[in-house]
């Protein structure tokens, strides 16, 4: 299994995805503030992986403190938290591991600082193994809605490099393919940061399942012609109505897939459900730099003095999806009641 993010003795080793696919190198964090840097700077991307490497930033810094006592150590903690929660706003995941960092923090009030170090440390590997468990748990669950033989397109990269490891849309088409079913994945290539054709490609050639890269303005044609069977993608936040937040193009291949009767399925942890937010107007979403859209490749692609636009993201509806797949079950519309139903099961 590819090793996104690992917790060592000389700190958090991430695979850098701004260098995929020709070269395969590894960062080493030995602070939290690198951590940070590796999560803005999406050397480390994907909502799960956001939320592993969060956790593990806070474990590195509490890890690196010279704080004596718990009230030393407690505003240290708050600062680390905050920092690493200000890098990129969209993916829930980031929130979701904080908190639960923060409230492993709380248990610990009245224990020695060295225990709290070795506790939270232990608490961040944790999660790095829940997160495997659960993607395998989705995977084996929208295995089930694939087609039995034909083309799935997926949208960005949804994989184990967005993961602690297998991803949740690829891991329900490994689970597919490991199930015996005959699938041939298209993967849009998803402008400006190309996640689809350097990540997801890499990934999926790695591991032999057949792969097309298409570029983005290539799938609804793709659709038209019937050669997509199926679509999965992942998710950055879902909100509590089912309105679904992932990489920005998403909304676009959704509407397509209604117009041509394809099922649309987003799979993701219920860590991604934010039963808070009630409907998607409500989630934020990141803009990036805007040279990601005018140089590829370190080449400039548009001329000086263009307006450009960045959003990372956008929001799919509830109404263009057809399930969304949980670690859980499978969860179908109504989704204010099926998603609540699942997280408190």
């Amino acid at each position: 299994m590819i090793q996104t993010l690992e917790w060592t003795d000389a700190g958090v080793v991430f695979i850098d995805q701004t260098k995929l696919p020709t070269e395969e190198t590894y960062v080493t964090c030995a602070t939290h503030e690198q951590v940070a840097d590796v999560i803005r700077n999406m050397v480390v991307r994907g909502a799960p992986a956001i939320g592993v490497a969060a956790a593990m930033g806070v474990a590195l810094g509490v890890k690196n403190s010279r704080a004596q006592t718990v009230a030393e150590l407690k505003p240290e903690f708050d600062q680390i938290c905050d920092l690493l929660a200000k890098t990129r706003p969209t993916a829930v995941n980031l929130f979701w591991a904080i908190r639960r960092m923060t409230a492993k923090f709380a248990s610990l009030s009245a224990e020695s600082v060295a225990h709290i170090q070795r506790e939270l440390i232990e608490e961040a590997k944790r999660m790095h193994a829940e997160d495997i468990a659960a993607n395998m748990a989705m995977g084996r669950f929208g295995a089930t809605l694939m087609p039995a033989s034909g083309g799935v397109l997926t949208h960005c990269n949804a994989g184990a490099l967005a993961t602690a490891g297998y991803g949740t849309a690829l891991g329900v088409i490994r689970a597919a393919v490991a199930a015996g079913k005959k699938i041939h994945v298209y993967a849009d290539e998803t402008r400006p940061f190309l996640q689809g054709s350097r990540l997801t490609a890499w990934e999926l050639m790695k591991d032999g399942i057949p792969t097309t890269v298409i570029s983005d303005n290539m799938a609804g044609a793709m659709m038209a012609q019937g050669k997509i069977g199926a679509i999965v993608v992942g998710a950055d936040r879902i909100a509590a109505n089912g309105d679904v937040a992932n990489k920005i193009g998403t909304y676009t291949v959704a509407v397509l897939a209604k117009e041509n009767g394809i099922p649309f399925y987003v799979a993701a942890p219920l860590s991604t459900v934010d039963l808070q937010t009630a409907d998607g107007s409500g989630i934020p979403i990141e803009q990036r730099n805007r040279r990601e859209v005018t140089h590829i490749g370190g080449k400039q692609m548009t001329p000086d003095g263009v307006g450009i636009e960045n959003p990372a993201f956008d929001v799919t509806p509830a109404k263009y999806v057809t399930a969304i797949i949980t670690e859980r079950g499978i969860a179908k519309a109504p989704y204010v009641e099926s998603l609540k139903k699942l997280a408190e099961s």
